[in-house]
């Protein structure tokens, strides 16, 4: 008992440390990234300000893009720790360490009590660490956006059926995963709409139907109560939303931003049906060059492998084919989408990171979920195994060098033309590349001298554990410096500089972040044409009234230079960088060229 207690607490400990290293470590030092980070933030923030808990606001306007479990997360942190970056980032950085932990748990818990605690630790601290590393989970693990909410929701709702599945109908830990399943389910209704329930529902029900599992499920006492509480959760808001809305709403969310976001593509962001393999292999990067052969060796193919006579199944038959399903059914579905965006496929990233991790740790002789253990604790390499990792190693390689050059390329960024002698002058590119150079050669020498396919697992763990510790700290302050502390300022100093009936154009790039740190409202535009057109047909959408004389105007300074404003017409207000805010006049209702015509 007392051993127990102590593999708990280092088990606890290790956790922690290892989710502060991913997603807390640093998490304010760099200010809110254009463009997405900063809406979704911003409607959480007005949220807080407007003390509105039902319907989202953006920029003077109603906004139904997403539910609002996202927005409450955010003006709840608010509320809680006062407005900025760092509290606008805790909701995500705990949903993303709570998949973390959880699939630590129930790695753990698929050991069974026959194995040493020692090799139980292992193999669940293995695929903690796996997911906690991977490129995607990290990436929006720290970026306060509605995707993680959704992919930790589903992924919690995934595994909790898992749990429920795996025990005896009537113990304490099914009726725990029925309760996870009905609730994270809502959770993920709220975080992105009905793609929350539907994705779960149809990896359930093709896992279900194939392994010949559903007569267990279609019990309705079951049923019942984990709909009721999926509707005691998802359903109010929904109420409240339609009715305080109407039609708006409606239209609004299940119209536009969900079957038109499907059918046809919005926002200007299409993709062929292949756009989202190679993102899952950089979402997952380097663990996802191991997916092939982990694949491989669940035999999926064959049908009995699906089949198991034991009520319930043992995890070793039924874990790794419904993590494939986990990973290809949502990988599908997306695919077939219209809109495409790398973040969309965020919720296969933990079913990847579980299989790559059951691969390269296998549970015991008897109750293998991907890969075979010759031998209790074993996990030899195989020539497939060896290639992987071997173009792993070839390509940590090629980036290693990549990183030390890497402040030439920044160099051609004209938009911010000190940001390639601060990278070099901070030494991280060097950093860097040591580090992958490092993990390189321990993959390399694993390859050629090692039999046991754990340690692939430990060197990259190792060498991707040093990143996150000695490169990502650092850099984020440097970027922030050098790339959004303009914004930030300008974005204060256009505020302080406000005359009545005076509206903020912020010209090119979408600079939502001007909307939080400037605390007001904001026209956004494309560039000149795009500016021509509003002020002759649309000029209330330039928050323009009749008594409006003047304009100030915030871009790059090539940007605001490229709209042929009049030079007499101009007072240049502030420049940091290369990033301007100007005041214009605006006579006869629009700017005007030498002739007194609108530039053409």
């Amino acid at each position: 008992m007392e051993g127990n207690r102590r593999w708990v607490w280092v088990s606890l400990l290790g956790l922690a440390l290892l989710c502060w290293l991913a997603f807390f470590k640093g998490l304010g030092t760099l200010g809110l990234m254009d463009k997405t980070e900063a809406l979704f933030v911003e409607v959480g923030h007005q949220v807080h300000l407007r003390n509105d808990w039902v319907t989202p606001w953006w920029n003077g306007e109603r906004f139904f893009d997403y539910p609002v479990w996202g927005y409450w997360m955010v003006a709840g942190a608010f509320r809680l720790f006062g407005v900025s970056a760092w509290a606008a980032r805790l909701p995500v950085a705990l949903a993303a360490s709570s998949v973390v932990v959880a699939s630590f748990f129930m790695l753990w818990h698929w050991g069974g009590a026959q194995e040493r605690l020692q090799t139980r630790w292992g193999r669940a601290a293995l695929g903690a660490g796996v997911l906690a590393t991977s490129p995607g989970w990290i990436g929006w693990g720290r970026t306060s956006t509605t995707d993680m909410f959704l992919a930790s929701a589903i992924s919690l709702a995934l595994l909790a059926f898992l749990l429920a599945h795996l025990e005896p109908s009537a113990s304490p830990l099914a009726a725990l995963g029925r309760i996870g399943l009905a609730l994270f389910s809502a959770i993920a209704v709220l975080a992105k709409g009905p793609v929350g329930v539907l994705l779960p529902l149809l990896v359930i029900a093709a896992f279900l139907l194939l392994s010949d599992q559903w007569r267990r499920w279609m019990k309705p006492i079951q049923l019942l109560p984990m709909g009721a509480l999926f509707l005691a959760v998802a359903a109010p808001w929904y109420g409240a939303a339609a009715q305080a809305n109407g039609s708006e709403f409606l239209g609004g969310f299940l119209g536009f931003s969900n079957l038109q976001r499907f059918t046809s593509v919005i926002y200007d962001h299409p993709g062929p049906p292949w756009f989202y393999l190679p993102w899952l292999v950089i979402l997952l990067f380097p663990w996802s060059l191991f997916l092939p052969v982990a694949f491989a060796a669940l035999g999926f193919w064959r049908l009995e492998r699906w089949r198991s006579p034991m009520h319930p199944p043992l995890p070793g038959g039924t874990v790794g084919l419904f993590l494939l399903l986990w990973l290809l059914i949502p990988l599908a579905f997306f695919s077939a989408a219209a809109t495409k965006l790398p973040g969309y496929i965020l919720p296969i990233v933990p079913a990847g990171a579980l299989l790559v991790a059951l691969f390269l740790w296998p549970l015991p002789q008897g109750a293998t979920v991907v890969g075979r253990a010759d031998a209790p604790g074993t996990a030899p390499l195989n020539r497939p195994t060896r290639l992987s990792a071997s173009v792993e190693a070839l390509l940590l390689a090629a980036m290693a060098m990549a990183a030390v050059v890497a402040p030439r390329w920044a160099a051609t960024d004209p938009a911010h033309p000190t940001f390639a002698t601060a990278l070099s002058a901070s030494g991280l590119p060097i950093v860097l590349g040591s580090l992958l150079g490092l993990s390189a050669l321990a993959l390399a020498f694993t390859v050629v001298r090692g039999n046991d396919r754990r340690w692939l697992g430990l060197a990259n763990l190792a060498g991707f554990l040093a990143i996150l510790a000695f490169v990502i700290p650092p850099l984020a302050p440097l970027i922030d410096r050098e790339r959004l502390v303009p914004i930030r300022q300008l974005a204060r100093q256009a505020r302080s500089l406000a005359r009545p009936e005076e509206p903020l154009w912020v010209v090119g790039t979408k600079r939502y972040s001007t909307l939080f740190y400037g605390g007001e409202t904001a026209a956004f535009v494309s560039g000149k044409e795009g500016l021509q057109r509003r002020l002759r047909k649309d000029r209330p959408s330039l928050l323009l009234s009749p008594s409006s004389s003047t304009a100030r105007v915030l871009g790059d300074r090539q940007v605001l230079d490229s709209l042929d404003w009049p030079a007499a017409a101009v007072e240049r207000l502030g420049k940091i960088g290369e990033q301007e805010l100007w005041r214009v006049r605006l006579p006869l209702g629009g700017p005007t060229s030498g002739n007194g015509e609108p530039p053409q």
